[in-house]
C-alpha cells in the first residue's frame, strides 16, 4: 500500500508516520503540509521526528502528490480535510479521516463522496473505543429507557471542538439503539435552574493541561448507576487503528465504512 499522510507534523500525524514506517507492507509516499512552512520538501520522517528518513518528502499541494498514493490518512483541520476529501474523490483515492468538528453539511459531503471512493470518517480509531461503542449499544438497548444518560469527555487544553467527535459518535450509537434522535433535545452542560428533562441525554466537556483523553457514559438509575469509561494514556492506539483502517480500505469498493467494519464488530 502506498500511503499519503496529511499533517505529518501534527500530534496524530507524527504517530501515524511512525506506525506506518514500521509496516513492511506499507510505503509512505509523502506527506501534506501547509504552504510556506519551512519543512516543505524535507523527508517526512525527519519532519515527524521519528528518528529516521523514509525517502518521501512533504508536499504543500495535494495535486502534486495525490496520484502517488493508494490511500490517504488525514487527521488535520476541518477546512484542510474538506480539500483533501474533494481531491480524493476527484482522483478516486481511498480516504481515512479522523478530523472532527464537521458541520452537518460537511458530513453529508463525506456521505456523497462514498458513491465514488472508499471513505471512513471516524471520530475515534481505537479498537477499544469501538468495543466501548458496542457495550454502549447493548446497554442502551437494555436499560436506556429506564435510566438518565450523560456523556462526559475529557481532553487536553488544545482540543478544538466540544463535544468531542467520540462523544458525538457515542450519542449516535445510543440514538440508533433506542430508535430516536438524541441530538434533537440534547443538553450541553448546565447553568442556573435547569431540572433534568425526561428521556434526553446530556454532553459535558472538560478541557485542560495535558489530561489523557477520556470518555465516560453514565447510565443512572434509582439507587445505582453504570459507568462505561475509556481512557487513552497516549495516542498511539489511535494511530495504529488509523493505519489498520487504511489497510482495510485498500481493497474495498466505494462506500462509507466505519471502524466497526474494519474490526469486524
Amino acid at each position: 500500500m502506498d500511503l499519503l499522510i496529511v499533517a505529518p507534523k501534527g500530534k496524530m500525524g507524527r504517530l501515524i508516520t511512525q506506525v506506518a514506517s514500521e509496516k513492511e507492507d506499507i510505503r509512505i509516499v509523502g506527506g501534506l503540509g501547509p504552504a510556506g512552512r519551512d519543512y516543505i520538501g524535507k523527508d517526512i520522517g525527519a519532519v515527524a521526528g521519528i528518528g529516521k528518513e523514509v525517502g518521501a518528502p512533504v508536499f504543500d499541494d495535494i495535486e502534486k502528490c495525490i496520484d502517488l498514493c493508494d490511500v490517504i490518512i488525514d487527521f488535520s483541520m476541518v477546512d484542510v480535510s474538506m480539500e483533501v476529501l474533494r481531491a480524493a474523490r476527484a482522483h478516486r483515492k481511498a480516504l481515512v479521516c479522523g478530523t472532527t468538528g464537521f458541520s452537518d453539511e460537511q458530513a453529508a459531503e463525506f456521505q456523497a463522496a462514498a458513491a465514488d471512493i472508499p471513505v471512513m470518517k471516524a471520530g475515534n480509531t481505537s479498537k477499544i473505543v469501538n468495543l466501548l461503542y458496542k457495550l454502549v449499544e447493548m446497554t442502551a438497548r437494555t436499560i436506556g429507557d429506564e435510566t438518565d444518560i450523560e456523556i462526559l469527555d475529557l481532553h487536553d487544553r488544545n482540543k478544538l471542538d466540544s463535544p468531542s467527535g467520540t462523544a458525538k459518535e457515542i450519542g449516535e450509537v445510543i440514538g440508533e439503539a433506542m430508535g430516536k434522535d438524541v441530538f434533537a433535545d440534547a443538553e450541553y452542560g448546565r447553568q442556573g435552574r435547569c431540572p433534568r428533562k425526561d428521556g434526553n441525554i446530556a454532553f459535558h466537556s472538560i478541557r485542560g493541561g495535558d489530561i489523557p483523553t477520556t470518555h465516560t457514559v453514565f447510565f443512572i438509575g434509582t439507587g445505582e448507576r453504570l459507568e462505561l469509561t475509556h481512557r487513552a494514556d497516549n495516542w498511539k492506539c489511535f494511530a495504529v487503528g488509523a493505519v489498520d483502517a487504511a489497510r482495510f480500505l485498500l481493497t474495498k469498493e466505494p462506500g462509507s465504512y466505519s471502524m466497526a467494519d474494519c474490526l469486524g464488530f
